[in-house]
């Protein structure tokens, strides 16, 4: 079935000599070059706003270098897969695919010979899909002319994890070469065999997974600094002879070619180490045993026009003093609900969820990126929440999680998602708390701040809820699993993975 998809030829994609710099003047990357071959599965790392979006762009056409060249052969791309963007916004499948080509019925034949499956309807809204609904959809969609390869932007974006891990094994079968950009770093594991670093304005290649990229790249940074301590001595030695005998006309000659020598050698540039969130919480003081308590818990959503959604009923269970919980469940299970009703943001239908003596709660959710003011400076708006504060504390505070000098008076309405995400973090961070409630508190985060901000929660003395769908998080974290499923909550004790063992 896939072999009629795609002739591998030895070199699909080649980028030579290719420079970008953004409307402002600043350069992304200069004459870097790269080749994507037979077999490759390559994920883009770097941190965000290094281009690694833009150098995905440039490769499939959507983007003109600012010079250089692409030699390119049919390269299909598959964007980031947000939620709510205009795409995804009454409209049906039919037209979403009417959008991209006339031939609707050969998508729906590739769907169907992909996956193994039929198509959703045609008539159904986009935003009737689940994640991993619309993946396929977008897939279909970009692969159905049998492209050279293949460039997925962040594919596991709001995926739940049955179907990232459905993906990781759609993609280890398919033929054509693979480019991707992932903050997920189980996911880039278990399918590059290649990383390349967007850094410092230049491409650096890794052969094999992210683990063997992480370390390899302390190593190469600790010969670079070497080699540039050495390279540093050499200069100055020669520079000091020019200094010393330029005057000398008995010299002229060797003070002229050590001149010309110098001229000549490729200065080693030591790239910016990169910035990471490093922060720890407050102490807060010692909550009751009893931290949640759910009895009988029940919730229906009531839709516009007035029909009962049930979203799960009958939870009774309880969360204990420093216990690490993951709420787990596919999209759409009622994971988040669950937190609500928790957290008070909306009211259960039937039964309660009774918050124990003591206890302090902060609660981070996507929504709480939207409540930000966005004619707020990012100074004005992390004062605002923080009780008694000083301009000292609040400044210190913001250079933990990466806002220094300037920084501090951008706009929210001008932030990324990460940066909406560290700002949220931030005002958590500003009042002592013993229960941490997280709904996908990594969605926008990079990888080294997922690290730091897993390190702070592994660390954190006080009880956590957590939602989310990265695993490596996940695993390293948690000692309890509630598994929201067909409306009602299986309670695991133990870790994540033994979690996933017994449920298999």
């Amino acid at each position: 079935m896939r072999e009629e998809m795609y002739t591998p030829r030895e070199k699909s994609v080649v980028a030579k000599d290719v420079s970008y710099t953004l409307p402002n003047g600043e350069v992304l990357f200069e004459k870097v070059e790269l080749a994507i071959n037979k077999g490759d599965r390559i994920a883009l790392v770097g941190k965000n706003g290094t281009g690694k979006s833009t150098l995905m762009k440039i490769l499939v056409g959507e983007i003109k270098p600012s010079s250089g060249s692409v030699d390119k052969a049919n390269v299909a791309y598959v964007d980031q897969l947000d939620e709510g963007v205009d795409e995804r916004t009454n409209r049906s499948l039919m037209e979403y695919i009417g959008s991209v080509t006339e031939d609707w019925w050969l998508v729906q034949l590739h769907y169907e010979k992909m996956f193994g499956q039929e198509i959703p309807e045609l008539t159904r809204n986009l935003m009737e899909l689940s994640g991993g609904e619309y993946m396929r959809l977008k897939l279909a969609v970009a692969t159905y002319k049998q492209p050279e390869i293949l460039l997925l932007d962040e594919p596991t974006n709001h995926l739940d994890v049955e179907s990232i891990e459905w993906l990781e094994e759609w993609i280890k079968g398919y033929e054509a070469p693979l480019l991707m950009t992932s903050h997920d770093r189980e996911f880039m594991n278990r399918i590059v065999n290649r990383i390349v670093d967007v850094s410092g304005k230049s491409l650096v290649n890794y052969t094999g997974n992210y683990d063997y990229y992480e370390k390899e790249s302390v190593i190469r940074r600790e010969q670079l600094l070497s080699s540039h301590k050495k390279q540093q001595d050499m200069l100055a030695k020669e520079e000091e002879f020019i200094a010393r005998f330029a005057a000398r006309a008995s010299h002229a000659a060797q003070v002229q070619s050590r001149v010309k020598k110098l001229d000549k050698i490729d200065r080693i540039e030591i790239p910016a180490e990169e910035q990471v969130m490093h922060f720890n919480f407050s102490v807060a003081p010692r909550s009751g045993d009893d931290v949640v308590s759910l009895k009988d818990l029940s919730k229906v959503w009531v839709t516009d026009d007035g029909r009962e959604k049930p979203v799960f009923s009958g939870i009774t269970g309880m969360v204990r003093r420093l216990e690490k919980v993951a709420v787990t469940g596919v999209n759409g299970a009622g994971k988040s609900t669950l937190l609500k009703v928790i957290t008070g943001q909306t009211e259960a239908t039937s039964g309660e969820a009774v918050i124990g003596a003591s206890v302090k709660m902060g609660y981070f959710s996507q929504h709480s990126l939207e409540v930000l003011n966005p004619n707020n400076t990012i100074f004005e708006e992390v004062f605002s929440k923080v009780p008694d504060p000083s301009i000292g504390f609040v400044r210190n505070l913001l250079g933990a999680f990466l806002f220094s000098g300037d920084d501090v008076e951008k706009k929210i309405s001008v932030l990324s998602g990460g940066e909406k995400s560290r700002v949220v973090l931030a005002t958590l961070l500003a009042t002592p708390l013993n229960f941490l409630v997280l709904d996908e508190p990594t969605n926008h985060l990079d990888i080294k701040s997922r690290e730091v901000l897993l390190t702070a929660l592994q660390e954190f003395e006080g009880t956590l809820m957590i939602v989310s769908h990265d695993r490596f998080f996940l695993r390293a974290l948690v000692n309890r699993v509630f598994e929201v499923d067909h409306g009602q909550v299986r309670i695991y004790d133990g870790t994540y993975d033994e979690y996933r063992e017994r449920r298999n």
